[in-house]
């Protein structure tokens, strides 16, 4: 579904799942649409930030800017 060949697709994407290997941006660009994930999600630093992220997608630019400043206040509040 994202254009590697199926002879080798197993063992790579078992390398990307292990972390013996790193796809390209342009491969997990195309994992990303076919799992229809934001590219976003393979690079956050832990599930927590994954889960918001996954909720963020789903939310209108009104409501991203309300999630935003609720962030900013979190963050503000702990210094």
């Amino acid at each position: 579904m994202i254009g590697i060949d199926e002879g080798c697709s197993s063992a790579r994407i078992s390398r990307y799942e292990t972390g013996i290997h790193q796809p390209a941006f342009e491969i997990a660009e195309k994992i990303a649409a076919v799992l229809h994930v934001p590219t976003a999600y393979f690079y956050c630093s832990s599930d927590a930030l994954s889960d918001v992220l996954l909720t963020a997608c789903d939310l209108t630019d009104d409501e991203l800017k309300r999630l935003k400043k609720s962030a900013e206040r979190i963050s503000r509040s702990r210094k």
